[in-house]
């Protein structure tokens, strides 16, 4: 396992303050605020916590509320919704300075039987012959080194490997509206699979709005041309899966208006399986010239 990887589980193994109550911390991302992903994914260990092991987790609604300070702790509050024969609910408010910064809703199920259908993967090329991020990254040199570096730290966890070039390598003209990447974890994980999930909502939130950027040139919050953050965030956890190993994050914006750009993606397993989908919902604003 890398350092950065065992770093990130550190990260997110939250110290538990009180029944239902969780503190965790931050660390460096890409913007100077609390990376979304982040918070989306300590706050569903909260609520993982406070459920039977048996049930897993297959959906979560999340809003961000506020910029969080990466410099003070976050105070995760459980509430326990409803405890069904089959199905659990909790609500997590993460909380800092005395406001909240966050809010998701997360239900788990029993393992059951079912009907089961799925849309097919869509081509892509395999993960091993495509560059490394850090490589990709270092290949384009109007990226201030500055910007260069604080993306390998943020991502140094995760083996993240885009299909094509990302909005910051290769902007100024509109593109298609569609983003691949490949992503794992930069090591092997126990086979908790909580762990496996939380891993990919914190990966989810890297990439999803990407779609709204190429669908208009734009090279992103790398190279200042928009300003923007995350507003709400969805995801349906279909099938089983490992973070540890190859899963295709597919992504594709159908709109964008009122300074705001949505993002939908479907996440699949190597082999094919329909794992996740994601939608999330972002402002993305053009900044004004003074």
């Amino acid at each position: 396992m890398s350092e950065a990887l065992q770093s990130l589980l550190d990260l997110l193994d939250l110290e538990r303050i009180e029944e239902d109550i969780y503190r965790g911390h931050s660390r460096s991302a890409v913007v100077p605020r609390v990376f979304g992903g982040q918070v989306a994914a300590q706050a569903l260990v909260a609520a993982g916590r406070t459920v039977p092991e048996d049930r897993h987790a297959h959906s979560l609604h999340a809003y961000f509320l506020r910029p969080g300070d990466p410099g003070a702790p976050i105070v995760y509050n459980v509430d326990r919704l409803r405890d069904g024969r089959s199905f659990t609910t909790r609500r997590v408010v993460a909380v800092q300075h005395g406001k909240p910064i966050f809010g998701l809703s997360a239900s788990f199920q029993t393992y059951e039987e079912g009907l089961d259908h799925q849309a097919p993967m869509p081509p892509a090329p395999d993960p091993a012959t495509l560059p490394t991020g850090e490589e990709r990254l270092r290949s384009y040199p109007h990226l201030p080194a500055e910007t260069v570096e604080r993306f390998v730290e943020a991502r140094a966890a995760v083996d993240l490997r885009y299909v094509d070039d990302p909005p910051f390598g290769d902007f100024g003209t509109p593109r298609e509206p569609h983003s691949q990447v490949w992503f794992r974890t930069n090591g092997k994980l126990s086979d908790d699979p909580l762990l496996h999930v939380v891993l990919a909502t914190y990966v989810s939130d890297m990439t999803l709005l990407d779609s709204v950027l190429l669908a208009h040139g734009r090279g992103g919050w790398a190279v200042g041309d928009v300003v923007g953050a995350s507003l709400d965030h969805a995801m349906w956890f279909h099938r089983p899966f490992r973070a540890d190993e190859w899963l295709l994050y597919d992504q594709q914006s159908p709109s964008a208006s009122g300074g705001r750009g949505l993002g939908q993606a479907r996440i699949y397993t190597e082999d094919g399986r329909l794992a996740i989908s994601v939608i999330q919902e972002g402002v993305v604003r053009v900044p004004r010239e003074h």
